[in-house]
């Protein structure tokens, strides 16, 4: 049993500790059930409630989550458009985002997988040098995509 103060009372019957807490005009708390014998505290109870939760709010305040944009290819795709989605991610990751880059195969394509994978290792060895790609690109179904985490 712990005392209102802090210092440790040692081990106390239950009847003896209720009586202790009612003196003291706080409430018994359990600290530790599983321990054998159980750790027990006089403290307010109330108030100790009104301090956790208003931690966690804190902890959900500081706690942002990672947001994942995507940007979309072809196989067929221009050059400037190329450059102009690459340049699109680069930002999209040094303002902290995550990436997801797909390169999405229609009809006749699904063929030309080969093509499909270079240009997936080039957009790849592009952005590599702005965030760190999740593993290599992986065809799932008729999309080929990989992710990005931004670097620090």
């Amino acid at each position: 049993m712990i005392s209102a103060e802090g210092e440790q009372l040692g081990v106390v019957a239950i009847d003896r500790a209720r009586e202790l807490a009612e003196e003291a005009g706080l409430d018994l708390v359990a600290v530790s059930e599983k321990t054998d014998p159980p750790v027990v505290r006089i403290m307010n109870f109330g108030k100790l409630q009104y301090e956790q939760k208003k931690n966690l709010k804190n902890q959900k305040k500081n706690n942002v989550a990672q947001k994942v944009k995507e940007v979309k290819f072809h196989v067929t795709i221009d050059k400037h458009d190329y450059d102009l989605k690459i340049k699109r991610g680069i930002e999209f990751m040094e303002k902290g985002c995550r990436l997801k880059v797909t390169l999405a195969l229609r009809g006749r394509e699904m063929a030309h997988q080969n093509l499909a994978f270079e240009l997936m290792q080039n957009v790849v060895a592009e952005l590599s040098a702005y965030g760190d790609p999740d593993g290599t690109p992986k065809l799932l179904g008729r999309n080929i995509s990989v992710n990005f985490a931004p670097k620090a």
